[in-house]
């Protein structure tokens, strides 16, 4: 019996370690089945294209009632920060504006 609950306990870990990998920000992220979110590249320009000449200051991703939501914010050539939220799945703007 005790060999048995130790070789499940090594499936589970090795299971796990399987499905354990590191986030490329450059291609796009599948779950298990489920979602499949824009490539970190591609929401950051889409972010900086609406402020040309502004510098990234911050990401973020997270999920927030079952939706993905890419949270970007830049600082514009004046000194202005503003905060833009995307659509992670699709990659479309959702909020645009001046960070207070």
């Amino acid at each position: 019996m005790k060999r048995l609950t130790m070789l499940v306990a090594a499936g589970f870990i090795a299971s796990l370690a399987a499905q354990a990998q590191a986030v490329d920000p450059d291609k796009s992220l599948c779950g298990p089945g489920t979602v499949t979110i824009v490539a970190f590249d591609q929401l950051d320009a889409t972010a900086l294209a609406l402020h040309p000449g502004s510098t990234l200051l911050d990401t973020d991703l997270d999920e927030v009632y079952g939706k993905y939501l890419y949270e970007v914010e830049l600082e514009d050539v004046d000194g202005i920060e503003w905060e833009v939220e995307l659509d992670a799945l699709t990659g479309h703007v959702l909020k645009n504006h001046q960070d207070t």
